[in-house]
């Protein structure tokens, strides 16, 4: 079985920015060790004829083709807005005074 010291688990959480505290190093040691040892036994049995997936079912696009078509005038959108100077919405500040 592959072994993690907590000083590599440490080391690895600080790369990731994860705070952990002493016993979840030592928790995730053990685990780090079987995630890798479970990795290498899959590695085993996917000899060189067969090819690597990222998904188990070929996926296609599903977007429509872009088209280009009429768009809103600035005064057909703004319309069913409740607040608008003709043009442009008008929204209420969300900051305060700072602005």
């Amino acid at each position: 079985m592959s072994e993690f010291s907590t000083e590599q688990v440490r080391h690895l959480a600080g790369l990731a920015r994860i705070a952990l505290t002493e016993d979840e190093l030592g928790r995730l040691a053990g685990e780090l060790g079987a995630i890798v040892d479970n990795v290498a036994i899959v590695q085993r049995a996917a000899g060189p004829d067969v090819v690597a997936t990222s998904h188990p079912i070929p996926l296609v696009n599903v977007y429509r083709d872009d088209v280009p078509t009429e768009t809103l005038t600035a005064a057909q959108a703004v319309a069913g807005a409740p607040e608008h100077d003709g043009s442009r919405f008008k929204v209420s500040a969300i900051l305060g005074e700072e602005q």
